[in-house]
């Protein structure tokens, strides 16, 4: 959960700073015990549920897992999340209103006739993917991911208020409009549209096919993954659901497992579209970096932690407003567990450092399933 970055929110984003960078040292530490690597998955698999830029592909991160050749799995990520974002002169009109009331004409006219670039984003979106696996040897795997989104005003509103009314944090403009809208407001360079009410049911994304090559068959005690990805467009661009462009991609994950424990750090570049939504702009490269570590107490279970940051996909050429062209920070921390052939994973992301351009808080639930997979920890 978030908020604008001023003054009496400084604190708690310096402490949360030092946790996250605690959660990673601490799967960096020199291991001492023996390089067994049993248990370890990997990474959180959830992708980035920014709504600016969403619609770009986004390299997954890579997981650990062991197969054997000609083994497949299926993979479902449910990912859901609350996104409150406005600029600081929408933020200020709102605090001059008495009472809550629907986004109507004379406040999207006042708002409009505010000096400067101005946005607000409420909203909430969920993301479900179905990806399927197979690996062709010992080293070489591909992939297939499939994904569908939907879009509304959600559930959360309250309970995120009334979270930071219990810490003592700013309301944010919040109490201004009605609970569980959805509402979009972009005045800016070069986009400039007005969304009220979820735009449809939801809808099919790009397809994504990818090929991964592993530098061992297991990350013991390191491993190397390469992965290369493209993103199909569909239907060319279509408002809410594709930017219109066959994005591409590349990632490298460095992995280091002993005993009980899992570090591991990725780097990954995507040549994509500005994309407001579908509202296309300039080509560019987005890179990416995640850091994370697992601790795996029995061949069953895995705790995860970890962190990422990304380049904002806005420039100085879409808008002058700080708040949407800085980096994007966010940390994650969840819970993996294996059922017989299946392994389940619950996570929570929120954003820190920067909180105008990333969600509050968002929660992804995933659901692999693959034949062997019992007999087998790894």
């Amino acid at each position: 959960m978030r908020g604008r970055a001023i003054e009496f929110r400084s604190m708690g984003s310096t402490c949360r700073h030092f946790a996250a960078a605690g959660l990673v040292a601490a799967g960096l530490l020199a291991f001492d015990a023996p390089a067994s690597g049993d248990g370890h998955l990997g990474l959180i698999r959830g992708r980035d549920l920014s709504p600016f830029g969403f619609l770009r592909l986004d390299m997954r991160p890579a997981h650990a897992a062991t197969a054997t050749p000609g083994q497949w799995a299926v993979e479902v990520e449910l990912g859901y999340q609350n996104t409150w974002a406005l600029s600081p002169n929408v933020q200020d009109y709102l605090g001059t209103l008495p009472g809550r009331r629907r986004l109507g004409p004379a406040e999207i006219a006042a708002i409009r006739a505010l000096p400067g670039e101005k946005f607000l984003a409420d909203l909430e979106l969920g993301l479900l993917d179905l990806a399927f696996h197979r690996r062709l040897d010992a080293n070489w795997s591909v992939y297939a991911i499939a994904g569908a989104v939907a879009y509304g005003g959600g559930f959360m509103d309250g309970l995120i208020e009334g979270f930071h009314k219990g810490l003592g944090l700013g309301d944010f403009g919040r109490p201004a409009l009605g609970r569980n809208e959805f509402n979009l407001l972009f005045d800016l360079k070069e986009a400039h549209f007005v969304q009220q009410g979820a735009p449809r049911a939801g809808g099919l994304l790009d397809p994504t096919l990818g090929v991964r090559y592993a530098w061992a068959p297991r990350a013991v005690p390191w491993n190397l993954v390469l992965e290369a990805a493209v993103k199909i467009p569909v239907g060319g661009e279509r408002a809410y659901l594709s930017n219109g462009h066959a994005d591409t991609g590349v990632q490298a994950t460095v992995q280091r497992v002993a005993g009980r424990h899992g570090a591991y750090a990725s780097a990954s570049a995507v040549y994509t579209e500005t994309s407001l939504f579908g509202n296309g702009g300039r080509r560019q490269v987005v890179p990416t970096g995640i850091l994370g570590y697992e601790y795996a107490p029995d061949g069953r279970t895995q705790l995860l932690a970890q962190a990422s940051a990304s380049r904002s996909t806005l420039s100085r050429r879409e808008t002058d407003l700080e708040s949407l062209r800085k980096n994007k920070y966010q940390v994650s921390a969840g819970i993996r567990h294996r059922v017989g052939d299946a392994v389940l994973t619950f996570a929570i992301t929120e954003n820190v450092a920067n909180f105008n351009n990333t969600p509050d808080i968002g929660f992804q639930f995933g659901w692999v399933w693959s034949p062997g997979l019992a007999a087998n920890p790894r």
